[in-house]
């Protein structure tokens, strides 16, 4: 089992700090959640059917009505591997742990490479990133992927693509052509956990042809949503005015995480977490993250590659709690 963010109970433990008392910056969820709607009692009482609007707002949402709605974009990392024979897949690298740790588990080679350029010069069937990625916070242009698409089809190949950090910049994402005839190689993961602020939903998409849809279909099952999430999901989906006003609010609370953080190396950011660290940061990430820990501020590490990853604040109190720290040597 891989380690996540949000483990908050075994800080508070570690440091001796109540549970309370902590400022999570450790997933990069948004801390400004979807506004839960009223459920239907019976929704706990029925199963979920799959007539119930989610699918329909969803592909318009999306842009494309290719789709399969699953628990959480999890289980699209951990059920893709399985519609493969085995073989080597080159990931950018780094990227979202679990998705090199499912493809080993099902049998593939993995070859992680710096780049999107020597992922497909390294000419295998499947190229596999996140974007914008995680951890690195770093974006790779619409146009360039769906170049990269294109090479892979004219070889045979797949290019999948995790968007799980991309709802707040609609204009660069592959949803509208994953699967469609003029990139009926590429496959995209969505998730409601991030931009809405849902992740205890457990809600997510994959985008991709329609056979593959369909064995994945079988691989998961009736009813992996449950009839709750899918009300809720359905109306996040649709409450367009609450994406806009959101989509501005999270490019001014990155930018201004960004500025905060910049005495502490270089920072990337996206619109729900900046990353800082490398070469020329002035501490090294466990210091760095320790000093955070011990003011009940807990962040996420990546030792491996030197990176430390900061979500955003809930709360003007949250945000001072930060800036204060940050400051303090």
């Amino acid at each position: 089992m891989l380690e996540h963010g949000g483990r908050l109970r075994r800080a508070a433990r570690d440091y001796g700090i109540p549970l309370a008392d902590w400022l999570d910056l450790s997933t990069g969820i948004n801390p400004e959640m979807y506004p839960l709607p009223a459920i239907d009692p019976l929704a706990w009482q029925r199963l979920p059917e799959d007539d119930d609007g989610l699918e329909a707002a969803a592909a318009a949402y999306y842009g494309n009505d290719r789709l399969l709605a699953l628990p959480g974009s999890q289980a699209a990392i951990q059920s893709l591997p399985r519609l493969f024979r085995p073989m080597t897949v080159a990931c950018v690298s780094p990227l979202y742990d679990e998705h090199p740790y499912a493809w080993e588990r099902a049998g593939h080679k993995l070859r992680r490479l710096p780049s999107l350029r020597h992922a497909l010069s390294a000419a295998t069937p499947v190229v596999l990133l996140c974007n914008p990625n995680n951890p690195t916070a770093e974006c790779v242009p619409r146009d360039v992927l769906l170049d990269a698409a294109g090479q892979l089809r004219q070889r045979g190949g797949h290019l999948i693509v995790d968007e799980a950090f991309a709802d707040a910049a609609p204009e660069n994402t592959l949803t509208a052509l994953a699967g469609r005839d003029t990139a009926p190689n590429l496959i995209v993961l969505r998730s409601l956990g991030k931009f809405f602020g849902l992740a205890g939903a457990r809600v997510g998409f994959i985008l991709a042809a329609a056979d593959e849809l369909d064995r994945l279909r079988e691989m998961i099952g009736p009813w992996s949503i449950a009839h709750p999430s899918r009300h809720v999901a359905r109306r996040a989906l649709a409450d367009t005015a609450w994406q806009s006003v959101m989509r501005e609010k999270l490019a001014l609370a990155s930018q201004r995480l960004a500025s905060m953080l910049a005495p502490l190396g270089a920072v990337r950011r996206t619109a729900l977490f900046c990353t800082v660290g490398g070469e020329k940061a002035p501490l090294p990430v466990a210091a760095l993250a320790e000093r955070f820990a011990r003011r009940g501020i807990l962040v996420r590490r990546f030792d491996p590659h030197g990176l430390l990853r900061f979500g955003l604040p809930g709360d003007e109190s949250g945000w001072r709690r930060l800036e204060a720290a940050v400051a303090e040597r």
